[in-house]
């Protein structure tokens, strides 16, 4: 890994943005809350400035895909989104298949005791870390195998 630094995972949503960052090793993912979703200019600034106040050095999208491979109607939206964050921040923006992570998230929560509410703000944070802790392992492994 080349640079040093955090490095901020998003599951884009219509209503909320769900957030999850690394520690400046890359190594470790979590859970960094949510931002209610206003409009593409206005979410580009809020997460413009948590990329400036946590020294983000890389972003990761969570790309949905349907379960058969093919894009669904958020890809482009989320593809986007990647491209228009890159632009404005000068940072390297990946985009991961997030197919699973919803679902994983909401069987995490389904184990706890959370009210409804909460639940559903719950998931897009959680959702974001399961995302980049994916893009971290499989990074870890990108190295590794790079390294033999």
């Amino acid at each position: 890994m080349t640079e040093t630094g955090p490095i901020l995972g998003i599951d884009l949503g219509s209503k909320r943005i769900g957030l999850a960052i690394s520690d400046s090793e890359q190594t470790i993912a979590f859970p960094a809350g949510y931002l209610a979703s206003r409009g593409r200019v206005h979410d580009l600034k809020a997460v413009g400035e948590m990329i400036r106040d946590r020294g983000v050095s890389r972003v990761v999208v969570g790309l949905p895909i349907h379960l058969t491979g093919r894009p669904s109607t958020g890809s482009e939206t989320a593809r986007k989104f990647a491209d228009d964050l890159a632009r404005t921040t000068g940072l390297p923006v990946d985009l991961l298949d997030e197919r699973w992570t919803t679902r994983a998230a909401d069987q995490a929560l389904d184990e706890s005791k959370r009210g409804r509410k909460q639940r559903r703000q719950a998931v897009d944070s959680v959702a974001a870390t399961l995302l980049l802790r994916t893009y971290l392992e499989q990074r870890i492994g990108a190295s590794e195998r790079d390294s033999q």
